[in-house]
């Protein structure tokens, strides 16, 4: 048994050097499951403390007695001549606390046994933590992984130390994954539960193009061009309203790069979803009129208090301010936060 207590300390100082989980931590959680099966086999047993030798691994198995003038609990307490007639050669008096060794037969192996549950389970425990803390400071952000399997109508894609699932309704409508296939995903939310992180990612969130821009031009990243609004149909058309601290910087060509170099590769990652990108302004009847880009626009008349507006186009520009099934006056309302009434010119004359 000596063998296997210091190959026990040794195992745990590895452990601790490796994986950075506390010596210290193990072999107190160690000591606790031990006083737990020890429990089981005195009863309620309050008196009995088990400990072990953090240098050898040596466990011992104690059991503490009050020495008391009127016993009251057997298996706490004993009176002076009990005290004296078990333990001769201490010089005892009523109210000293005295310990006697009790450990059990074949203690060693359940030690060993539990030693080793303990061990494993603090490492899992200690991993998870790891990996939640890794992956909680990623939470909002967009990252890589790899497309592993699907799971029904789920996707699940590893991150590396851990897998993350796309669900069904956080995929871009027709798109197929394929295994092994490299993904950028928004990381919606982390849980930290008894089975590890659950991450569950996004590839339709508005959120995941802003992050891809910022990841691919250098002046959204340092804040010189700012993403101020964003509305997004994942997987046909996102909308996007950008705007520049630097007057010398136009922020629609820092986003676009030199012959569509920049936010072509947004594109290819999004399978093709346009996106179109568009000056912000303050003053809405402007922010309106660049946001239903790419129609021509008359005129925009603005209710501030009702966050509405009258837009009139070219009759021949209707269509196309509308957009097919309404969504380019959708995302241009979402943008803008504005609810937009299209009419064309000659509709406008009919109601004057």
């Amino acid at each position: 048994m000596e063998k296997e207590n210091k190959e026990l300390i040794e195992a745990l100082d590895l452990i601790e050097k490796e994986k950075e989980i506390s010596k210290e931590v193990m072999l107190e959680a160690i000591e606790n499951s031990l006083l737990a099966a020890c429990k089981n086999e005195y009863g309620k047993a309050d008196n009995i403390r088990v400990s072990i030798n953090r240098e050898t691994g040596a466990v011992s198995v104690t059991a503490e007695y009050e020495i008391v003038e009127e016993v009251e609990d057997e298996t706490c307490q004993l009176t002076l001549e009990q005290a004296r007639v078990k333990f001769p050669h201490n010089k005892l008096a009523v109210g000293d606390v005295v310990k006697a060794e009790v450990t059990p037969k074949n203690f060693g192996r359940i030690a060993a046994q539990k030693a080793k549950q303990v061990v494993v389970q603090k490492i899992r425990e200690e991993e998870r933590k790891v990996i939640y803390g890794q992956f909680c400071n990623k939470e909002k952000e967009v990252v890589t992984g790899i497309v592993q399997r699907y799971i029904g109508n789920n996707v699940s894609i590893n991150l590396g130390k851990t897998d993350a699932i796309l669900t069904e309704s956080e995929q871009i409508r027709g798109e197929v994954f394929r295994p092994t296939e490299r993904v950028k995903v928004y990381v919606l939310e982390v849980k930290d539960t008894t089975k590890g992180p659950r991450i569950t990612v996004s590839r339709t969130h508005p959120e995941l193009v802003k992050r891809l821009f910022e990841n691919e031009v250098a002046e959204v990243a340092d804040g010189t061009v700012v993403i101020k609004s964003i509305s997004r149909e994942a997987g046909q058309r996102t909308k996007m309203a950008v705007w520049s601290n630097n007057p010398n910087v136009d922020p629609i060509g820092a986003c676009v790069g030199v012959n569509g170099s920049r936010v072509n590769v947004i594109v290819e990652e999004l399978k093709g979803e346009k996106i179109d990108i568009i000056n912000w302004s303050e003053d809405p009847e402007i922010l309106i009129k660049n946001a239903l880009s790419p129609a021509q626009v008359v005129s925009v008349t603005v209710d501030p208090d009702e966050k509405s507006a009258r837009v009139i186009v070219p009759d021949y520009q209707l269509s196309l301010a509308i957009g097919r099934e309404g969504q380019n006056a959708r995302l241009a309302a979402r943008l803008t936060g504005y609810k937009i009434d299209i009419k064309s010119e000659s509709q406008a004359a009919d109601l004057y």
